[in-house]
């Protein structure tokens, strides 16, 4: 069976402007044109689609998507292995994080429960104390560093 990049889309649940991204950056061959014709496509690019919209959805960048591509023909399996083990640890490790938080806000809303009309919300001073004795999990520069995670910009300075 053969596409159009239309219907390629269609078929792998993309838009045609992601196709065209994904030939850009080398994660998906661009077939020759006939003359006066329409490239045609095939199944085994909607498979990679697909595997790049899967690998995508595990939470592998695009950088790693790629370098899993490089090893699809099968006697990489250690590297593989390798790259999926890598990217578990940090999954893992954002798990644990989400957790704390989730541990801490619930502290902080259990509070609020108990709060009954008073005029100061705990949740709201908690997380207006000094970060050496809030309750909330530090999470600075340095320790999103070491965790690989690239610190975000602050709207508020």
């Amino acid at each position: 069976m053969t596409y159009t990049i239309g219907r390629l889309a269609e078929a792998s649940d993309v838009h045609v402007e992601t196709i065209r991204y994904y030939q850009r950056r080398g994660l998906v061959g661009e077939p020759s044109k006939p003359p006066g014709g329409i490239r045609r496509y095939g199944e085994a690019d909607a498979d990679r689609l697909r595997f790049i919209k899967q690998a995508q959805t595990l939470g592998f960048s695009l950088n790693e998507v790629s370098d899993l591509l490089a090893l699809e023909d099968g006697r990489h399996c250690r590297e593989a292995e390798r790259l999926g083990a890598e990217k578990l640890a940090v999954v893992r490790e954002r798990i644990a994080q989400l957790r704390s938080v989730e541990k801490a806000l619930a502290k902080m809303v259990g509070q609020c429960r108990n709060n009954a009309g008073k005029v100061h919300c705990p949740l709201i001073a908690s997380l207006e104390r000094d970060a050496k004795s809030a309750t909330v999990p530090s999470c600075n520069h340095r320790e999103r560093q070491a965790s690989g995670v690239r610190p975000r910009p602050s709207r508020y300075g």
